[in-house]
């Protein structure tokens, strides 16, 4: 291959990237084309090129046009215009910007979501989740200190502008929760997976560069759906380890379980054209009572904890690439936190005759209705089940972290040395 050759296949493997990280779509044989007959050498014409057949080709383009382009655009700029301009006539037409609008307006995840979901059911039990938030506290940020002196105000926007939570209340079925049932066989207080980490020491960590998730699927949406209550734009999978879901029992009845799980997710609260800002909290928790067929819920709560003096860690970017400086700060949320009304119940009331009964007495006030009470019959206190969350999703846990001062009483006792280590945040969650 010769050097013309091995430059633009450089070029189109950055144009390929650019294409698939605005559009989302791939472009299959843009790195090849020149093995189909290599234009003429010191023609541009990868910077704007048609489809004919499986081939592509030079467009009649003149290079005082590319030239301005590249002048106006920059390199990086230049690329991201020609992927889009797909008929390379220098123009970006509505149908050839409809990629970025359908990422920009996020109308194409919704549709995607809606994939995942079951058929309605006029006859199930649907449940509201109300959503309480009160936004971060500046002042707990380290940045703070100094008056965030070389911060500018327009890369924190995203979160001065997150005042309150995008759903106040919300309606889901019963049916949806059913990823929080645990697998068959599954003992009390062992821990599986309800989304498993993808990554590891080979994988690496994942893009800083992203704006917008992708469609959750599977056991993924109903997360995804409780998490974007709080803003439109949750990432279900973050970019670090450990990442996913973690879920055990504490509680088996008859009827019922209780679920205690623990979650791994993070938001990214900026749009284009102001670049990447990440909110990582350090964690959700919470717990789901729901019968064994998954068509009753009793009770739902999600929060992230806030014993902790810190539990958010925020990254913002100032540029458009990986290799972007990085600014980081850790700070607290006072409250982020889901919670059921009350017990699911029938959407339609239907007699013995399968006939629909009004829901309301002659009085005007709505039927009540009677739970039953649950007689456990194995239980698992939530501390307990919270350990083994975090070993499972911390390994090095296996070991006994104490406060500093329980510490030396156990090192005493056990006739063994202190190994102290002080920390800027919290070493089991996601906030450090």
């Amino acid at each position: 291959m010769s050097r013309d050759q091995e430059g633009l296949e450089a070029l189109g493997a950055v144009q390929r990237r650019h294409l698939h990280r605005w559009t989302g779509r791939p472009w299959e044989d843009s790195g090849r084309w020149w093995e189909e007959g290599l234009p003429p050498s010191g023609s541009n014409c990868l910077l704007g090129t048609r489809r004919r057949g499986h081939q592509l080709v030079p467009s009649p383009v003149s290079p005082p046009k590319q030239e301005s382009a590249l002048k106006t655009l920059g390199t990086d700029g230049l690329f991201l215009f020609s992927s889009l301009d797909t008929d390379g006539d220098m123009y970006i037409s509505p149908e050839e910007f409809k990629p970025i609008a359908e990422k920009l307006t996020g109308s194409t995840p919704a549709a995607s979501y809606e994939e995942e979901e079951l058929p309605p059911d006029p006859s199930e039990e649907t449940l509201t989740i109300e959503a309480r938030f009160q936004p971060l506290l500046p002042e707990t940020m380290t940045k703070s200190k100094d008056g965030f002196l070389g911060v500018s105000r327009l890369a924190l926007s995203g979160l001065r502008n997150w005042t309150a939570a995008a759903s106040p209340s919300a309606v889901f079925s019963a049916r949806h929760f059913q990823p929080f049932l645990p697998p068959p066989g599954q003992e009390l207080g062992e821990p599986w997976w309800i989304i498993p980490s993808e990554l590891s020491v080979f994988t690496g960590y994942l893009s800083n560069n992203r704006f917008y998730p992708p469609p959750p699927k599977g056991k993924e949406v109903i997360i995804h759906r409780l998490l974007s209550m709080f803003h439109p734009r949750p990432f279900v999978k973050t970019r670090f380890a450990p990442q996913g879901a973690v879920a055990c029992l504490t509680a088996i009845s008859d009827f019922y379980y209780t679920v205690m799980f623990r979650i791994h997710a993070e938001f990214q609260l900026s749009e284009p054209p102001d670049f990447p800002f990440w909110f990582s909290p350090g964690q959700f928790t919470g717990h789901i009572i729901l019968s064994k067929d998954a068509t009753h819920v009793r009770d739902f709560r999600l929060f992230v904890p806030n014993h902790r003096s810190l539990n958010v860690d925020m990254e913002w970017l100032y540029g458009a690439s990986e290799s972007s400086n990085m600014e980081v700060d850790i700070g607290y949320i006072p409250q982020m936190e889901l919670e059921a009304m009350g017990p699911s119940v029938p959407s339609v009331i239907l007699d013995e005759d399968g006939s629909v009964i009004d829901s309301h007495l002659p009085s005007g006030e709505s039927l009540q209705f009677v739970f039953e009470e649950i007689k456990w019959q194995q239980e698992l206190s939530w501390e307990e089940a919270a350990r083994r969350l975090e070993v499972a999703m911390y390994p090095f846990k296996k070991v006994s972290y104490l406060p500093f001062t329980e510490a030396f009483d156990r090192a005493k006792a056990e006739n063994k040395l202190v190994h102290s280590i002080l920390l800027w945040g919290a070493l089991d969650d996601q906030s450090c």
